[in-house]
């Protein structure tokens, strides 16, 4: 690799061999889209091109990967410290690494949810809650909602909408979705069949439109009264990204599992987690090794976890996305949009159908990585890092306006 830590000589080379060996349809897309980035240096809240060197605020921020910013002082410190000592470990022996974090976890959920099953990735995690649901249920049925998405695993791939499931066939039977946000639609569709429903705090993919008030707690009760299991997915919503370490909580929600991922990792080491009731995890008391993840919970995973969580679990960090959440929302004031804001998760909804493409491009064109939201094409998601000073969101700001105003 060459000094300058790009394997390839220019963008042409990059390409090609990206198209060649990892995905053409992608690098096609992105060249009509006018979107050729090869991401080079980073730091902090930006990231560069590789081979112009022009800079970019980071506001998608990879769906919380980058919550804390690339390459965090902290979470490298504390990394780079432990690879003298430890690797991935071993998924069959006692872990105190994994069991300091499971109980960091806990420990934000203030005891409700004590059982922890870690994973590599978001839609494994997801798997897991789900299997996990129809084996203590007993029952096949998992409703989600249209336009959401948990996944591109396989019973994750079951409830996500048509576009990302039917390339591989049909859908596997007892998987059924319902409109956002439309209780009655839910009343309608959870039986005494269900053995979840799954929901994001606050869909990403749909543009994050804000839940009305009283309907997380109505799909709750719904569960509740029915038998059914309630799986709160927070890969993008939790760990501080709304004010608070997980958005539920926020609404009155006490689900029966929660899971997180993407910025568990700090950006530097991939983790997930699957956080549960302790009658749920009693389940593996009689089926200790009926799942097993080789890479889920890897120590070094573990120890840029731990980090992570001392940083967002703490009222100081707290206060200041609500602060830098409500900065943003003052200086955005006033753009042809839609804010729709829960902290520093946010995102912009444009009249048109195609306007959030537009936009995306737009912002990109300033400077400011944004991304539009693939299963609602008037939005863009809109999540810059959560450690950024006033004037960098000022800085954010000002270009915002001028891309947008």
């Amino acid at each position: 690799m060459r000094g300058d830590r790009q394997p390839f000589v220019d963008r042409a080379g990059t390409e090609a061999a990206f198209a060649t060996h990892v995905n053409r349809g992608k690098v096609e897309t992105f060249a009509a889209l006018g979107l050729q980035l090869v991401m080079g240096e980073r730091q902090g809240p930006r990231f560069a091109d590789a081979f112009t060197g022009e800079w970019y605020w980071n506001c998608h921020c990879n769906g919380g990967v980058f919550n804390l910013g690339h390459r965090n002082p902290r979470v490298v410190s504390a990394v780079r410290d432990a690879l003298d000592h430890l690797d991935i470990g071993n998924h069959h022996l006692v872990s105190g690494f994994r069991a300091r974090v499971a109980e960091q976890l806990a420990a934000t959920t203030d005891g409700r949810l004590p059982g922890v099953v870690f994973g590599v990735s978001g839609g494994e995690s997801i798997d897991l809650a789900l299997k996990l649901a129809r084996g203590v249920t007993g029952r096949p049925g998992v409703v989600s909602v249209v336009g959401g998405y948990h996944g591109h695993t396989g019973l994750a791939l079951a409830t996500g909408d048509p576009a990302y499931r039917d390339p591989f066939g049909p859908n596997l039977p007892g998987f059924v979705q319902v409109p956002y946000d439309d209780l009655d639609a839910m009343a309608a569709t959870v039986d005494d069949t269900t053995a979840a429903v799954i929901l994001e705090a606050i869909p990403a993919t749909l543009g994050f439109p804000l839940p009305s008030p009283g309907y997380l707690a109505g799909v709750q009760q719904l569960c509740r009264q029915r038998g059914a299991l309630l799986v709160i997915d927070e890969v993008q919503t939790g760990l501080g990204r709304t004010g608070t370490v997980w958005y539920h909580a926020q609404e009155g929600v006490e689900p029966d599992l929660v899971v997180t991922g993407k910025g568990l990792s700090g950006g530097v080491y991939p983790i997930t987690a699957t956080l549960m009731t302790a009658e749920l995890h009693g389940f593996f008391d009689e089926h200790p090794f009926v799942h097993v993840s080789t890479f889920g919970g890897a120590e070094l995973g573990c120890v840029a976890a731990g980090e992570v969580l001392d940083i967002v679990d703490d009222e100081a960090f707290l206060a200041r996305v609500r602060a830098l959440g409500e900065r943003f929302e003052t200086g955005l004031a006033g753009l042809p949009f839609e804010l729709r804001r829960r902290g520093c998760t946010m995102g912009f909804k444009f009249p048109n159908e195609g306007d959030g493409l537009a936009a995306a491009a737009a912002l990109i064109g300033r400077g400011v990585f944004a991304v539009f939201a693939n299963n609602d094409t008037s939005a863009v998601q809109f999540k810059p890092p959560l450690i950024l000073t006033d004037d960098e969101a000022d800085e954010i700001i000002r270009l915002v306006r001028e891309a947008l105003g």
